[in-house]
């Protein structure tokens, strides 16, 4: 593709024709827009809705009026193991075994409860490795683990928290650098926890070769994968990761506060030693409902579960995972490279390329279903001015503008009728 292609129409056009998962736009609600068809490039925020969902609720509900109690073992999907209708399409999703993955909580609870089995820090290696510009919650929670561990560990809480920052000059992390962090403290360094792909700057983490280096110098390795779950090929079994977990509301399009996932490696499923929070629902099915005292964990990511499934809240995200089932991971990942490549060659023939600066990394392989635009003269009220003309997308202090063409639902005409809009809004001040 040239310059010259991305910024004729019909070749937007030729290019939905040629895409074999065209069809799949269809299954998808998409919000009303204050003017003319919307442009939804915010999947990296919120998913939309597939069409199917609202039936699939409806479903779990009537079953409830009919059935009361007994819909645990005779709804049309069964409430008792209802979580396990999504493991192995979730478990394909992310690469780990079925039995290394689950669905259940949000995602910061999940990290907190995973760090209660993984981060276990001593006097001498307490510390946490997160990218600087990790997103908000994960810096809470890996500040209040230190908070929590450092009285009884008897390390010095001030500073246990190694942020990793771009070069002076440079939005992104090398790879180089962040080994090259690991190594010059990792006799101290407990746990190595980065996001799979940055929230802000889409970029996508070298996690094979990172998780190995760390884990060969003694570290454990977690993944926040909230904004790589659905958007780029992974393989956490695998790579070696000792666990990971991520939301289900971006682009699983599982709706808002969706249910989030959990991984845990094999290795560490049979290990009764790992200190964690128990509830009932990771105790093995075996003995569950004997209702005795002692907790049996089971040999699985399940026994990180705490409470029984929320049947009305997995509903959405087992009709989401069964589009992702149909669409498949390698196919949505390659259409996601040509639209995220086709938006980049556009800005660049576009009118207003010398007026921004984009931060996501250039290779393909080094970023998702996103580009973070840096705009001279973006503002919340440029922002405004997008919205009004049917644009989905969001705003980060001071002049960003994140776009994500999602490879399920957007299409390349969108991309091509995008650039216009921001060439409308930006190119005239």
């Amino acid at each position: 593709m040239n310059t010259s292609d991305a910024s004729k129409e019909d070749f937007a056009h030729r290019c939905d024709a040629e895409d074999s998962l065209r069809s799949f736009r269809d299954l998808f609600h998409f919000p009303r827009a204050p003017a003319g068809k919307p442009l939804y490039f915010v999947g990296n925020s919120l998913g939309l809705q597939p069409k199917a969902t609202r039936a699939a609720v409806d479903q779990e509900l009537e079953d409830w009026a009919e059935f009361g109690v007994e819909g645990h073992v005779a709804a049309r999907h069964p409430w008792l193991p209802y979580h396990e209708e999504v493991r192995a399409t979730l478990a394909r999703v992310v690469g780990g075994l079925p039995r290394e993955v689950v669905a259940m909580n949000s995602l910061t609870t999940n990290l907190h409860l995973l760090m209660v089995s993984f981060y276990r820090p001593t006097r001498e290696r307490y510390q946490i490795v997160i990218e600087d510009s990790a997103f908000p919650s994960d810096s809470y929670a890996v500040q209040s683990q230190l908070d929590f561990h450092h009285g009884r560990a008897g390390f010095d809480r001030d500073h246990g928290l190694i942020r990793l920052k771009p070069r002076d000059g440079e939005s992104t992390l090398r790879t180089d650098d962040i080994l090259e962090a690991i190594e010059l403290q990792s006799s101290s360094i407990a746990l190595l926890l980065l996001g799979g792909v940055n929230y802000l700057t889409g970029q996508y983490f070298d996690l094979p070769a990172i998780t190995r280096f760390a884990r060969d110098h003694g570290i454990v390795v977690g993944w926040d994968l909230a904004h790589a779950a659905g958007n780029v090929n992974l393989q956490l079994h695998d790579w070696d990761c000792d666990f990971a977990a991520w939301c289900s509301y971006k682009y699983l399009n599982a709706g808002p506060g969706a249910v989030a996932g959990a991984f845990v490696h094999e290795r560490h499923l049979r290990d009764r030693t790992l200190p964690r929070f128990a509830g009932w629902w990771g105790n093995d099915p075996a003995t569950r409902f004997k209702m005795g005292p002692e907790f049996v964990p089971v040999d699985s990511a399940d026994a990180w579960q705490l409470s029984n499934p929320p049947v009305l809240a997995l509903a959405p995200l087992r009709v989401s995972l069964e589009i992702f089932e149909r669409a498949t991971m390698p196919a949505l990942r390659a259409k996601s490279i040509a639209l995220t490549n086709y938006l980049e060659q556009s800005l660049k023939a576009s009118a207003i390329h010398e007026r921004l600066r984009i931060l996501t990394p250039p290779k393909s392989a080094d970023r998702g279903a996103q580009l973070s635009l840096e705009i001279d003269g973006a503002t919340p009220a440029t922002s405004r001015l997008l919205h009004e003309r049917g644009v989905f997308c969001d705003f980060r202090e001071p002049d960003v503008i994140r776009v994500a063409p999602a490879p399920l639902y957007n299409s390349f005409h969108d991309v091509w009728r995008l650039v216009r809009v921001l060439n409308e809004v930006f190119g005239g001040q």
